[in-house]
């Protein structure tokens, strides 16, 4: 190829990511977006959007925009619509609307024997095939629903919490959810207010986070100050405990594990609608029979609709999944972004983490920036880069918690040791960048280091 070009998958916030660093270093890219405009699941009007009218951030308005673009919103936890506007400026504030091509869907990114990859996609004016020297992912994680399967057959109205959008669906129906994520309880919520009635159906316990502890956003608190995971744990469950009660003396399980194990529920009303006996707690499902729901205590329950609020899947589905080094649940990637064999693809977005907001995807996309330039301009510190990343242990990514060992956590972080851990490999480029330059040498010493033996790649953030 002529010149170095890549391919940026996605129009969301982590794509808009990759576009704003690889537009400040000076990268040539192409974008593209299957939906109408920039602002991905945020775009309620997004055929994949899984945004439903009542939802909001769950994490608080500072922890989350990028930190050069302030969002114009004095709401501490803003809507949808307040976000999807958001990044509507933020990519016409730094001209990267006109980079991407809407209305463009991918559906194959294969590697050519040079080592480019052929990209096809179906657009407005028919097919597209471009060939890129490397191609970013930036589809996001949250749209290809996980549905599973249940004994028996239901024959009422059965839906994944992806097709919800309005609580007018729910008006006047016996309403049960599966599931008790964010968005289940959000939809629970919502239920209360139009349903005849609403249940939610759950398997193990949960924690739930106060928005507000203290009179300021939960999440600000000790900001900069990360606590040792053991002693975070013991210190937050006493003040949940002060601030929110037990949620066993309203029908939940008791988690059989520690706080920050898994991601809390950001969403109290749900607790004070069971204080109220808005609605109730079942047992996990064990099978359906018409509009009958039989769970695994005995009990069973009558039901017009049931809602499944059980998550979503990754799916990368225009690429071979052993080119991503797909192990488990998810690909095996260092830090969550660079394949281990270094073919060109580039995953963003692809981590879960209390907290990490949108400015932690940006230091991500700021990474592979920085190695695509090193890449064309300073060789020997991309090759050093990929001989640490072959040769090192890889970070760990979980600041000491014990993730549970489930899909949606595989790809799951601490966000204060992911975010140092990106810092280090960014700054690690900058620093074989200079010390590669004629007269250090460093090329050499680097190559006569002895070989370390990596330790076997485990999927980051599964249970240990």
């Amino acid at each position: 190829m002529d010149e170095h070009r890549y391919a940026v998958i996605g129009a969301g916030p982590s794509g808009l990511a990759a576009a704003r660093a690889l537009q400040k270093a000076g990268i040539e890219f192409d974008g593209f977006e299957a939906s109408r405009g920039v602002g991905g699941l945020w775009d309620i009007e997004n055929p994949r959007s899984t945004m439903y009218e009542s939802a909001h951030l769950i994490s608080s308005r500072t922890t989350t925009e990028f930190t050069e673009f302030p969002m114009d919103s004095d709401a501490d936890y803003p809507s949808h619509r307040t976000l999807i506007a958001y990044f509507r400026q933020y990519a016409d504030h730094f001209g990267l609307t006109d980079r991407f091509r809407f209305q463009t869907r991918v559906t194959a990114v294969e590697r050519h024997a040079d080592g480019a990859w052929a990209l096809r996609a179906e657009g407005p004016d028919g097919p597209i095939e471009r060939r890129y020297t490397g191609v970013i992912l930036a589809n996001g994680t949250l749209a290809e629903p996980n549905v599973p399967s249940f004994r028996g057959e239901f024959t009422g109205e059965l839906l994944h919490t992806s097709a919800y959008k309005s609580a007018t669906q729910l008006t006047g129906k016996r309403v049960l959810i599966i599931g008790a994520g964010n968005s289940g309880c959000d939809i629970g919520v919502d239920a209360v207010h139009h349903a005849a009635s609403v249940d939610m159906s759950v398997r193990r316990g949960y924690y739930f986070v106060p928005r507000y502890l203290f009179g300021r956003p939960s999440d600000t608190l000790n900001q900069g100050k990360p606590l040792p995971a053991r002693i975070k744990q013991f210190v937050d469950t006493r003040v949940l405990k002060a601030f929110t009660g037990d949620p066993v003396r309203f029908g939940f399980p008791k988690p059989d594990y520690r706080l920050y194990e898994s991601h809390p529920i950001v969403n109290t009303l749900m607790l004070n609608h069971l204080g109220q006996g808005d609605l109730g707690i079942r047992a996990d499902v064990d099978r359906f029979d018409g509009t009958t729901v039989h769970f695994r205590d005995g009990s069973s329950g009558e039901y017009d609709m049931v809602l499944l609020a059980t998550g979503y899947t990754l799916d990368y589905p225009f690429v071979a999944r052993s080119e991503l080094n797909w192990s488990g649940y998810s690909p095996s990637l260092f830090l969550n972004i660079f394949p281990p064999s270094f073919n060109g693809l580039y995953v963003m977005g692809m981590i879960e983490a209390s907290g990490i907001g949108w400015q932690g995807r940006y230091e991500q996309a700021e990474l592979v920036a920085r190695y695509l330039a090193a890449l064309e301009h300073h060789p020997e510190a991309a090759a050093a880069f990929r001989r640490r990343v072959l040769e090192d242990p890889w970070p760990d990514l979980t600041g000491g918690y014990r993730y549970l060992g489930l899909e949606r956590m595989s790809y799951y972080v601490n966000k204060d040791a992911y975010r140092r851990a990106v810092r280090v490999a960014t700054q690690s480029l900058h620093t074989e960048r200079h010390a590669a330059a004629p007269g250090h040498g460093s090329a050499q010493r680097t190559a006569d280091r002895p070989k370390r033996t990596r330790r076997p790649a485990a999927t980051p953030g599964t249970a240990s």
